[in-house]
């Protein structure tokens, strides 16, 4: 009679080993593709960083950036020895004194802000590059 119960037992136990081990590659499976997508560096983290901290702000600027500073001194490429680091954020603007338009997008975030009829005019875009936030892109005017 033992013998006759020990296949079904064998066979019980290989069963419940198969099915646990499906789950647990599936939920490796799911854990990695969560593991990916928080690898991604949060873009409001980077922004306040960017804004608070100038050392870490040069690191985050793609040189040569594109983009340019007009003043009436004439027209200048960016550089690292001419950049004015960035301290305010589009969400601190005053909005009385200037206009503001800013859009976020996953891989992207573009800011402007100006004064009307004034001929001061800045815009900055950032990218997602390798799973972290750059700035890419600035253009200052102030005629």
């Amino acid at each position: 009679m033992r013998t006759f119960y020990r296949p079904i037992v064998l066979i019980a136990i290989a069963f419940v080993v198969l099915i646990t081990n499906c789950k647990t590659v599936k939920k490796t499976t799911n854990d990695k593709e969560l593991h990916v997508k928080s690898s991604v560096e949060n873009f409001d983290e980077f922004y306040n960083r960017f804004h608070a901290d100038s050392v870490f702000q040069m690191e985050r600027i793609k040189f040569p950036l594109k983009g340019i500073k007009v003043d009436w001194k004439g027209k200048k490429k960016w550089s690292k020895k001419n950049w004015i680091t960035m301290k305010t954020k589009i969400y601190d603007v005053d909005t009385i004194e200037f206009s503001t338009d800013y859009k976020k997008t996953d891989d992207s975030f573009m800011e402007k802000f100006w004064v009307e009829d004034s001929g001061y005019f800045s815009e900055y875009r950032f990218n997602l590059i390798k799973k972290k936030w750059y700035l890419v892109y600035a253009r200052e005017q102030n005629l």
